[in-house]
């Protein structure tokens, strides 16, 4: 009798417990949402608001369903304390249950926000990114100008930076006065920046493998890098890890061409991984989507 007592003084104990680490964690998870929406409504320059956000919200949001699917494991450990009470069996099999639901809660809202919420994210990126910029001296709106337009004043850095896809220069223009405002964002590959004219046009133009690996002995890479800019070069050995049941690697690389069209207004490429994940690039043009496709790996 006495332990059955203790047992059930254990699972009001635990039933209190659980109630308010769901409130916590709910209300925990409501606090950063409302802090991460404040700070973006704080942040006054459009260019600033556009990195926190490309930066911070997919991370912000994927902590706060995590806290979400723990809630709901939480939660789910008070339901029916009448049947629990009657034996320590069914406290396992409802603390077991309570975090399969949790984990899935968790899992799939992780899922949404990785796959579903990138293309709205977006739109929402784009609204920043395009939102007409004020000349702070003259309080002029600015222009923003094409791709044709704002070679001018962009150097021939810059511009290889763009044909590289690493470094995407957006260039506003108050054709009142001339002033002119250059705005940098990340581009849609990747390139190191070169030691030599420091722009970000250093990208692999051929891979050397030194040392093949086996399922005994790591092997040796060496990538050879070239400065799209200044034609620098650079060389980095690299480890190869042993192979794993005689897997081998294969590289496959795919190039699509696409038929130029003056007519067309804009290009938008959508990439469909093995594992399902979907990435989408827009292009002005159809030549830089055709210049993009042959980087792509």
């Amino acid at each position: 009798m006495s332990d059955n007592s203790s047992y059930v003084h254990f699972i009001e104990i635990w039933s209190i417990v659980m109630i308010y680490g769901t409130i916590a964690l709910l209300i925990i998870g409501l606090v950063l949402a409302i802090v991460h929406n404040i700070k973006i409504s704080s942040i006054k320059d459009f260019k600033q608001k556009y990195e926190y956000i490309n930066k911070n919200e997919i991370n912000r949001y994927k902590s706060i369903y995590i806290l979400l699917g723990i809630a709901v494991a939480f939660f789910s450990n008070t339901y029916d304390n009448e049947t629990v009470m009657l034996s320590y069996v069914w406290f396992f099999v409802r603390f077991f249950i309570a975090m399969c639901v949790g984990t899935l809660v968790g899992y799939v809202s992780i899922l949404i926000v990785k796959y579903y919420y990138p293309g709205k994210m977006q739109k929402k990126l784009d609204k920043w990114r395009y939102m007409p910029r004020i000349n702070p001296k003259t309080g002029n709106k600015m222009k923003l100008l094409s791709e044709e337009e704002e070679d001018v004043h962009l150097d021939e850095g810059m511009q290889a930076e763009e044909n590289v896809f690493s470094v995407d220069y957006d260039v506003w223009i108050d054709e009142q006065t001339n002033d002119v405002k250059i705005e940098k964002y990340e581009g849609y590959m990747k390139a190191l920046v070169c030691g030599s004219c420091g722009f970000q046009t250093l990208k692999i133009k051929n891979e050397e493998i030194i040392e093949p690996a086996t399922e005994d002995n790591e092997g040796e890479l060496l990538k050879h890098y070239e400065c799209a800019y200044c034609k620098s070069v650079r060389t980095t050995a690299h480890i190869i890890s042993r192979l794993a049941n005689n897997d081998n690697e294969e590289y496959i690389r795919n190039k699509v061409m696409a038929g130029k069209v003056n007519t067309i207004a804009g290009v938008k490429v959508q990439i469909i991984s093995a594992d399902g994940n979907i990435e989408t690039f827009d292009f002005q043009k159809v030549d830089q989507a055709e210049n993009f496709l042959r980087e792509y790996k």
